[in-house]
C-alpha cells in the first residue's frame, strides 16, 4: 500500500465568477428579470424544495409550488405502479413523461388558473420540478434550473429528507427510494432536462448540493464548462462509501477520513452517478456529470457509440476495497435477455476485476467447479438464505489465488466474488444495481439487517457450463501481447468476446501514442506516480493524472499521448469494440 496524490476534486475551469448565497442569488435574479411578471425556478428531484420556497418568498412575489398543481398522489402512484413492482430492489424502466404528472387539461390562463389573479398585477414565481413546463404557455418566462447530483440525492434518501417526483415517500427504506429514482424519476427528469437544455430557455443554473452554500452561474458559463470538458481529458468527481465488506486501502492511498470504519466503494467513473465540478476563481460549482453526456454526447462518445447507446455513457470504472475487509457477496449478473425482459434494460452489467493491489492471501471466486450438482447447489443456497446452513462456496465455486495486476473477466451469468484483502478496479458496462446476491457469508448490512438475496432470480441466469476449464482458458488472466518494444509493452486483456468492452494494458517508460479511433476511451493509471496526457495537434492543454485516478478521453480528441512522469507507468484502457459500434 502506498500514498498517492489522488485528486478528489478534479474540475474544469470556466470564466467569470460564481454567485454565492441566497441573498446574492435573489438579488441577481431580481435585477436580471426585473421586467418579467412570471419566473420559473425548476428543480431536479432530490433538492430541498422547502429551501427554494422559503428563499423565493423573500422576493415579494407570489410563490406557486408545482406540487400543488400535480395530479393527486394516489393517481401518480397508480401511474407508476407497474414500473415500481413489489420487489424491494428491482423495478422496470419507466416510459412515463413529466407532462403526465399534471392533469390532461392544466387550466393555464383560465379562471381556475392559480396564476391568473396575479398575471399583470402581482408578480409570480413558480418553484418546483416542472416549473418551466407549467410556465411554458406564458411568453418570455425566464428559467433557472437547480440541478442535483445523484450521489447527493442518495445521501438524502438515507436520511429520509427528500420527496420523490410528485410523491412523498420519505418514510420508505432508502433502497425503495433509490428504486423509484432509478426506474422512474431520474429517467423522466433527465429526458425533460435534456429537452429543456436544448430549448435554450434556461438563463441560470443553481447548485444546492451543499445545502448551506447555494451557488449560481449563468447558462453561458455552464455551456462553456461542458464544451471545454467534452473536448479535453477530464475526470468526474469520485465519491466513496463504506460497505459491509469494506477495507482500508483507499483510506491511505486516496487520503480519506481515518474516522470511518472502512471504505468499500469508490465510484471513480460512473457519469450517471458522479458529479462534475466547474471552477471559477477557486470556487467549485457542482452538477451531474451526466449533463456533459446529454449536451455533448456525439463529441464525447463518438458517432458510432452514440448511435448504439444514445445519451448513455456505457463504460463504468469503480473500486472495490476489501483490504483488511471481507468477501463481497457471491453473486451473478443477469444475461441481456433476462435484463431486457424483466427490467426493460437495453443491456446488462458485464464486468471484470482488475487487481490494483492484493495481499498474499487474496483470492477471487470465479465460475463453477466441474461435476457439481446444480439442483443441490440451489437447494443449499435456499437453505442458507433461510438461515439453516452456511453455504459451502468452495464446494461449488472455483477459488483462485489473486495477485496484483491480474485481470479476471466476468461475462453476465458467471458466478463470481472478490475475496478479502484485494483492491479491485471493476471495469464494466454501466447498469448499476443489477447484481443478484446468492450468498452473503452470514453477514448483515450496514443497517444491521440481512441484505436482499436473489437465489430465485439468480438460478435463471447462471450459465452452468462456465466451469473450471472455461474459467482457465477464457476468463482468468487472458492476456495477449500485441507489441513489445523498447520502453512500451501493449497487451490485450479482454474483455470476453461476449462483452462489448475492449481493454488494453500499456506498460511504458517513454511516451506512448493512443488514438480514440472515434470512440470514447476510459483509462486508469494502475501503476506509476503520475503521467501527462498531451495532444500532438495541441487540441487541449497538457493534463496530469496520478496513481489510481480514472480519466476520460472524449472520442473527438483522436490522437493523444501519455508520457510517464518519474518512472515506469502502467495504464488500463477501456473502449467500445469496433464490432459493437
Amino acid at each position: 500500500m502506498r500514498k498517492s496524490n489522488y485528486d478528489k476534486q478534479p474540475s474544469t475551469h470556466i470564466d467569470g465568477s460564481v454567485i454565492r448565497g441566497w441573498d446574492a442569488i435573489l438579488s441577481t435574479l431580481s435585477q436580471a428579470w426585473a421586467d418579467a411578471p412570471v419566473w420559473a425556478i425548476d428543480l431536479y428531484t432530490g433538492t430541498y424544495e422547502e429551501d427554494f420556497l422559503e428563499a423565493f418568498a423573500r422576493t415579494g412575489r407570489k410563490v406557486i409550488d408545482t406540487r400543488s398543481l400535480m395530479r393527486p398522489e394516489e393517481e401518480l402512484r397508480q401511474l407508476t405502479e407497474r414500473f415500481m413492482t413489489d420487489d424491494v430492489l428491482f423495478g422496470y424502466m419507466s416510459n412515463v413523461r413529466l407532462e403526465e404528472y399534471w392533469p390532461p387539461q392544466l387550466p393555464l390562463g383560465g379562471e381556475t388558473d392559480p396564476l391568473t389573479p396575479f398575471w399583470g398585477s402581482e408578480p409570480v414565481v413558480i418553484v418546483g420540478t416542472g416549473a418551466a413546463f407549467v410556465a411554458q404557455q406564458y411568453s418570455m418566462v425566464p428559467v433557472a434550473y437547480a440541478d442535483m447530483a445523484r450521489w447527493e440525492i442518495q445521501q438524502r434518501f438515507r436520511r429520509h429528507e427528500v420527496k420523490a417526483l410528485g410523491i412523498d415517500n420519505r418514510e420508505d427504506s432508502p433502497s425503495v427510494q433509490y428504486k423509484r429514482g432509478y426506474f422512474n424519476d431520474w429517467n423522466i427528469i433527465d429526458h425533460y432536462k435534456d429537452e429543456l437544455m436544448q430549448s435554450g430557455r434556461i438563463s441560470f443554473w443553481i447548485d444546492t448540493n451543499q445545502r448551506d452554500d447555494p451557488k449560481m452561474i449563468t447558462d453561458a458559463q455552464l455551456r462553456q464548462g461542458l464544451e471545454r470538458t467534452a473536448h479535453s481529458p477530464f475526470r468526474v468527481v469520485p465519491f466513496f462509501d463504506p460497505a459491509p465488506w469494506g477495507g482500508q486501502w483507499m483510506k491511505e492511498v486516496c487520503d480519506l477520513s481515518r474516522e470511518e470504519a472502512n471504505y468499500g466503494w469508490c465510484f471513480d467513473c460512473v457519469p450517471e452517478e458522479n458529479s462534475l465540478y466547474l471552477e471559477a476563481d477557486g470556487v467549485l460549482f457542482e452538477l451531474p456529470s451526466q449533463d456533459v453526456v446529454l449536451a455533448h454526447s456525439r463529441e464525447l462518445l463518438g458517432q458510432q457509440v452514440w448511435a448504439r447507446f444514445g445519451k448513455s455513457f456505457p463504460i463504468r470504472f469503480d473500486f472495490l476495497d476489501t483490504m483488511q475487509g471481507g468477501n463481497l457477496s457471491l453473486q451473478v449478473h443477469p444475461t441481456n435477455e433476462f435484463a431486457q425482459r424483466e427490467f426493460g434494460l437495453p443491456y446488462t452489467q458485464d464486468e471484470s476485476y482488475y487487481l490494483l493491489d492484493a495481499a498474499d492471501n487474496a483470492v477471487v471466486y470465479l465460475g463453477l467447479k466441474e461435476g457439481i450438482d446444480r439442483v443441490q447447489m440451489i437447494e443449499d443456497l435456499r437453505a442458507a438464505q433461510r438461515g439453516e446452513i452456511s453455504f459451502d462456496a468452495e464446494k461449488y465455486v472455483n477459488k483462485l489465488p489473486a495477485k496484483k495486476h491480474d485481470h479476471y473477466l466476468i461475462p453476465a451469468g458467471t458466478i463470481h466474488c472478490s475475496g478479502h484483502d484485494s483492491m479491485v478496479l471493476e471495469i464494466s458496462s454501466t447498469p448499476s444495481i443489477f447484481t443478484f446476491k446468492l450468498w452473503d457469508w452470514n453477514r448483515l448490512g450496514l443497517d444491521g439487517k440481512p441484505r436482499p438475496i436473489n437465489v430465485e432470480r439468480g438460478k435463471h441466469v447462471i450459465q452452468w457450463e462456465r466451469t473450471t476449464p472455461f474459467v482457465m482458458s477464457e476468463i482468468a488472466n487472458h492476456f495477449e501481447v500485441l507489441r513489445d518494444e523498447d520502453g512500451i509493452k501493449e497487451e490485450r486483456t479482454g474483455l470476453h468476446p461476449n462483452e462489448f468492452i475492449e481493454t488494453r494494458r500499456h506498460t511504458f517508460s517513454r511516451p506512448v501514442e493512443h488514438n480514440t479511433d472515434g470512440g470514447v476511451n476510459v483509462l486508469n493509471l494502475v501503476d506509476g506516480e503520475a503521467a501527462l496526457i498531451e495532444s500532438p495537434e495541441g487540441k487541449f492543454a497538457p493534463f496530469e493524472v496520478h496513481y489510481a485516478e480514472t480519466f476520460i478521453i472524449p472520442a473527438c480528441i483522436g490522437r493523444y499521448t501519455i508520457k510517464p512522469l518519474g518512472g515506469e507507468c502502467m495504464t488500463i484502457k477501456a473502449s467500445i469494440r469496433q464490432s459493437c459500434r
